[in-house]
């Protein structure tokens, strides 16, 4: 049995982990084994520019922080090396990380996400990463509120632009 201090460690990690899960938008669990040290820290510093926050994690640890704050579903997959990049955007750990994987081959994979609270598969947090960034998202919306507005007007201008016609030609013809 561990001494009181380890104990007390422990705990504080559970707690921290809890804490920075519970805060964050959303986070992704991946399996890193096999990875140079060269990598991984190119990684980090990739990731800490993005503002998300990566850390490798015993299974144990995490077990007791994701039953702490209800996401008994990412249990399964602690198993082997993790590692927990979260962050405040919903979508940066996914894109990072996917795109990392992706480049790495087997030696790095993603094991499952969470966001808002509800787990997700590796193809959900592949897809998570597919998503265009916030503001593209934002225009493509606006766009999209825009359109109709758009069509409305055009249809009134080729109404007006009819009876102009119309009416430029019955006067013509009057005078001829």
């Amino acid at each position: 049995m561990p001494n009181a201090k380890v104990l007390e460690q422990k705990k504080a990690v559970v707690v921290e982990l809890s804490e920075s899960m519970k805060k964050a938008a959303s986070g992704v669990l991946v399996d890193y084994k096999g990875i140079s040290v060269e990598a991984d820290t190119k990684l980090r510093v990739e990731l800490r520019k993005a503002g998300v926050t990566y850390k490798v994690v015993k299974n144990t640890l995490m077990e007791r922080a994701v039953k702490g704050i209800g996401l008994e579903g990412l249990e399964p997959v602690l198993k082997g090396t993790t590692a927990l990049a979260v962050s405040d955007d919903a979508v940066a750990p996914a894109k990072i990380l996917c795109e990392y994987a992706k480049k790495s081959g087997d030696k790095f994979k993603i094991k499952a996400g969470f966001v808002e609270g509800r787990v997700i598969n590796p193809a959900e947090v592949q897809a998570l990463a597919e998503l265009p960034p916030k503001e593209i998202l934002i225009a493509q919306i606006m766009a999209g509120l825009n359109a109709p507005v758009s069509g409305v007007a055009n249809a009134l201008n080729a109404n007006i632009r009819g009876l102009a016609a119309v009416l430029n030609a019955v006067a013509e013809k009057k005078s001829a």
